[in-house]
């Protein structure tokens, strides 16, 4: 398949290397040439025109910054430059009403498209694990799934237009609000007199586990190695849990929604992000 990908930083990287991987032919296009550069290594063929990169393609596959980028980048180049036959795939994590818009607008242009966003962050970028949460009609799921298998472990369509991006701002608020919650714990173990490894080994398999804990602790030395163990860096940025947190604040105030814990979730890490935004989430612990 010939697949365009437009937006090759550190998750679409990954992203575009694993369609190389299996056996896709990628037309990547990005602003930085470093990013083409690192592309053009892996495989991919690198393009400075994002519409001439959509041209002849089966597939359009975008991973970018906000809704507002989004919706330029399909209007400015791929809509009319892609093939009517293609199919859109939006991985960027973006607010609800704009997923929709532009799938709409999508559909009154004659392709099928869907949002799909990921879970997972750069290792599973890197490794081709990532799980999405797909939303678009049936028939643009079906097509959008092969091209998704080649960089995930897990595709799952979650409904309708907008439904994908739903899912991630949900999935994402509540990782926030455990990540927090679980520092909160073992900051107050260790005040305690609680050795932090036997807090993990008693909470881990009490009704306190979570992924925070097993699967991402924000301690140092203790569980399965994180971005803790490395002072904190590389893994998802503080900046980008912030700016899910405000997708769903958004998403919460628009559908009358009561979610005071994300509320204060968003908050907290606010003001952790005026200093520490390139850190990974995790290190929200050194605020307590």
């Amino acid at each position: 398949m010939k697949i365009a990908f437009i937006g090759l930083g550190n998750m679409g990287g990954g992203m575009a290397a694993n369609l190389v991987k299996a056996g896709h032919a990628v037309r990547a296009f990005d602003l930085s040439e470093e990013a083409l550069t690192a592309a053009a290594e892996h495989g991919c063929e690198p393009f400075t025109d994002a519409a001439e990169a959509c041209a002849g393609v089966d597939a359009v596959v975008t991973m970018l910054p906000n809704g507002r980028i989004v919706k330029s980048v399909y209007e400015a180049s791929v809509f009319g430059h892609a093939p009517n036959g293609a199919v859109l795939l939006d991985c960027s994590t973006i607010d609800v009403a704009t997923a929709r818009e532009v799938i709409k607008r999508s559909i009154d242009t004659g392709y099928d498209m869907v949002d799909a966003p990921v879970s997972g962050g750069i290792a599973a970028a890197n490794s081709g694990t990532l799980t999405f949460m797909v939303g678009g009609t049936a028939k643009a799921f079906t097509r959008a799934e092969p091209v998704l298998q080649a960089m995930g472990k897990a595709v799952i369509h979650a409904g309708d237009a907008g439904n994908g991006q739903a899912a991630k701002i949900c999935n994402n608020m509540l990782l926030g609000i455990h990540m927090i919650g679980t520092a909160e714990a073992f900051t107050m173990a260790q005040k305690l007199g609680l050795d932090p490894q036997t807090f993990y080994d008693i909470s881990s398999v009490s009704s306190g586990q979570n992924w925070s804990m097993t699967s991402y602790c924000p301690v140092p030395g203790v569980g399965p190695q994180t971005p803790a163990d490395n002072d904190y860096q590389g893994g998802f940025a503080t900046a980008l849990m912030l700016k899910d947190l405000k997708l769903a604040m958004e998403a919460a105030e628009s559908t009358d929604a009561s979610t005071p814990l994300g509320r204060h979730a968003k908050e907290l890490y606010e003001r952790f992000a005026e200093e520490h935004g390139g850190l990974d989430f995790s290190a929200i612990i050194r605020s307590l």
